[in-house]
């Protein structure tokens, strides 16, 4: 046991539970604020870069070990631990799925055939905004990754609308707003899960109790995107006409595929692992690509590997460290006890009051999510707070997690240092290799329109202040429309 024990230790395998800081709970976000300010400050001056954000991510959490007055050592060990999280890891992977299969669909050929559609069926400018929308939504609450949404729709509905006269920064908006309702929606989506789960509530009642939030803000969102959804030049589509081909449509079938497997239950991987091999097989036996498109060995290229998969995984190489630190920062806030202050600074001011209580799950929610930039880490540093005070008030679990997963669905993709908006930003920069008539819309000038997350911020707010949707819960979990005694 001793021998055990020792190992443990000389290999870092020891659980840290706790971390004493100066400045206390203070000291504790050190790490993350640090790393708030910088993305903030970068973004602002147009220096935003993901090697950058990942450089402020390490820097913040260097100064937390200045602050950390545990052994140095025990805070390395709690900063592993948190890389270690799942949240990370299952982020980081889906990506690097959905990426190469979006890489897939570009190559294919499906950016051209969606152009085609436009130009032959005048469907463009602010109607165009309109549908890339709707399909987000669609496609990101099957599929149940607001993440992966980003990518695929920013490498193909992006250019092909700027093509056809969408306004690009609310182009941009629209697949970032499709994206906030699915991660709110999809049964299948890790904050739907999240929000399920931490608190105690079954996941398809909460996706029926909170329909119709995510639909009250979808109408005003859908109706503003049209109107305001065109203005863009179609002078590019000179550039883009002549290689427009309705073959590429053929592509269709494949994201079909995704979008029908996920709906049926299949997890994400498994959705997009199939939507591969059928985009793969496409592009081989339609005349719309080559295997080499696919994958290539090139001996004088840097890169040596070239083609679709390996352009979708080092796409998003730098935003996968990025997360995983991201998330061990805010591992490192919870061991340092930055969560209890606030849970108790707030029940002290909620006293006996429901719409405090509500007041304060909201404003807690928004608050980390302000701080911690991935939407799912929030709601897991959120959930506590929440679970704790509406207990105490006997908030109904449905209700809790309803105002948990909206918030943090909605600012996950407003705030331009948040993850989503920066990995779409990173998209369209990347795409511009190919398309060089494609504008980069910055995540300063799209957050005012991402609607659909305003919108639900709007509604969870009016609801905790009105009471709309309130329900109790009962010594058994039964729903109740009136406090228990």
């Amino acid at each position: 046991m001793e021998q055990d024990s020792a190992l443990s230790r000389a290999t870092g395998n020891t659980k840290i539970n706790s971390l004493q800081f100066r400045l206390g709970a203070l000291g504790a976000a050190i790490p993350l604020l640090f790393f708030v300010i910088w993305a903030i400050t970068t973004s602002v001056l147009q220096l935003s870069s993901e090697i950058g954000l990942v450089l402020g991510a390490i820097i913040g959490i260097t100064l937390g070990l200045f602050f950390c007055k545990s052994k140095w050592a025990d805070y390395a060990q709690g900063l592993f631990d948190g890389l270690a999280q799942p949240i990370g890891v299952i982020a980081m992977v889906a990506w690097f799925y959905a990426g190469m299969f979006a890489q897939l669909l570009q190559v294919g050929g499906l950016v051209e055939g969606l152009v085609w559609i436009g130009i032959e069926t005048g469907f463009t400018g602010g109607w165009f905004v309109g549908l890339t929308f709707i399909l987000a939504a669609i496609f990101s609450t099957a599929v149940g990754t607001g993440y992966g949404t980003t990518v695929a729709f920013c490498t193909l509905m992006f250019p092909a609308g700027v093509a056809t006269g969408a306004d690009p920064t609310i182009l941009f908006a629209a697949i970032l707003a499709g994206a906030v309702f699915g991660d709110n929606l999809a049964p299948v989506s890790d904050t739907t899960i999240v929000s399920a789960t931490t608190q105690d509530a079954d996941v398809p009642g909460v996706v029926r109790s909170r329909f119709k939030y995510a639909v009250a803000a979808a109408i005003p969102t859908l109706l503003l995107f049209i109107i305001f959804g065109s203005g863009g030049s179609i002078e590019e589509q000179a550039n883009i006409s002549s290689t427009t081909n309705p073959s590429g449509l053929f592509m269709l079938v494949p994201f079909v595929i995704v979008l029908t497997l996920a709906i049926s239950g299949q997890h994400i991987i498994t959705s997009l692992t199939w939507g591969i091999i059928v985009a793969i097989t496409m592009i081989i036996l339609f005349p719309i690509g080559s295997i080499s498109d696919v994958i290539q060995f090139n001996p004088d290229s840097d890169q040596i590997v070239e083609g679709a998969l390996i352009n979708g995984i080092s796409g998003y190489v730098n935003m996968a460290i990025l997360i995983l630190l991201i998330v061990a920062a805010a591992h490192i806030m919870r061991l340092g006890g930055t969560m209890n202050t606030i849970t108790t600074t707030l029940v002290t001011w909620i006293k006996n009051s429901i719409r405090r209580a509500e007041l304060s799950m909201w404003a807690i929610v928004a608050l980390l999510n302000s701080a911690i930039t991935i939407n799912t880490a929030a709601e897991i540093a959120a959930a506590p707070f929440v679970r704790e005070i509406g207990e105490k008030y006997k908030i109904h679990s449905y209700r809790r997690a309803n105002m948990l997963d909206a918030i943090t669905s909605a600012l996950g993709y407003i705030f331009p240092w948040g993850a989503p908006v920066l990995l779409g930003w990173s998209t369209i920069s990347s795409m511009t290799e190919t398309y060089e008539w494609l504008p980069v819309v910055s995540p300063t000038a799209v957050f005012p329109f991402v609607f659909q997350g305003w919108f639900l911020v709007v509604i969870m707010l009016i609801a905790a202040i009105t009471g709309w949707g309130l329900r109790y819960q009962g010594k058994n979990g039964e729903e109740l429309r009136q406090s228990p005694e």
